[in-house]
């Protein structure tokens, strides 16, 4: 049977011990080392092979969420926290699951499975000689953003375009009269739809292409907006379009 090499981080006695119970009582998944702390994880992480992380966010020295931003590779992360406004973190960071203390062993087990069926997935692609990453993930047409609490589903196809304003966003949508504000960068929200027919046209705007109607004097039209195409896009923007300047 595949095992998953795990880890434990907690720094509570209880939590770690109920955590190395639970991982013992799954028989695909091989305990490796227990942490007090996020420094002693990155010595694991460093001499060992981990698959898998049960992870507590709030422990001193170093959050666990701080610990996972600092991972040039992540394993598959499952967090483990008695906090439930780190939701919103936890996605951002593309963890596998968040679980709220005290978990009961359905509830790990599940996610535990979940951890599984990432790595087999990704393992099988692996493989076949395939650089692609899960299937599933790869052909997620969407994403969610933070809104006043709340975790918002945005359709990707839906965007018409993205305006940068400091540290917050504003995601336009096709058929909304409202721009749905979130704190995000302009970097993270690329990276986000990067797979799909985006174009960075401004340090300030992203577009989609699919939705462009016209482009005069470096100006493009979606609907009634028009949006500024910098001088240091605008070939770029041309080649990916098919469009050859008149000689």
């Amino acid at each position: 049977m595949e095992k998953l090499q795990c880890i434990v981080v907690d720094d509570e006695n209880m939590g770690r011990k109920l955590l190395e119970e639970n991982v013992r009582q799954l028989p695909f998944l091989e305990l490796v080392a227990s942490c007090k702390n996020a420094f002693e994880a990155m010595e694991v992480l460093q001499t060992q092979t981990v698959d898998l992380i049960f992870l507590d966010i709030q422990m001193p020295g170093m959050l666990g969420t701080q610990f996972l931003q600092t991972l040039k590779e992540k394993p598959l992360t499952i967090l483990v926290t008695a906090y439930d406004h780190y939701a919103v973190e936890s996605y951002e960071l593309d963890v596998v699951d968040y679980l709220m203390k005290p978990v009961s062993i359905e509830r790990f087990s599940l996610a535990a499975h979940k951890a599984l069926e990432l790595f087999q997935n990704k393992k099988n692609k692996l493989d076949s000689g395939s650089k692609a990453a899960i299937p599933e993930l790869a052909q997620e047409d969407f994403f969610f953003v933070n809104v006043e609490y709340a975790l918002v589903r945005i359709s990707i196809p839906q965007i018409t375009h993205i305006e940068g304003l400091k540290d917050y966003v504003k995601i336009y949508l096709e058929g909304e009269k409202r721009p749905i504000l979130t704190k995000l960068t302009m970097k993270s929200i690329e990276a986000k739809v990067a797979n799909h027919s985006f174009m960075r046209v401004h340090k300030s705007f992203i577009v989609n292409m699919r939705k462009i109607e016209s482009i005069k004097q470096q100006r493009i039209k979606i609907g009634t907006f028009e949006i500024p195409v910098s001088d240091s896009h605008a070939s770029e923007l041309m080649e990916k379009l098919n469009f050859t300047r008149p000689s």
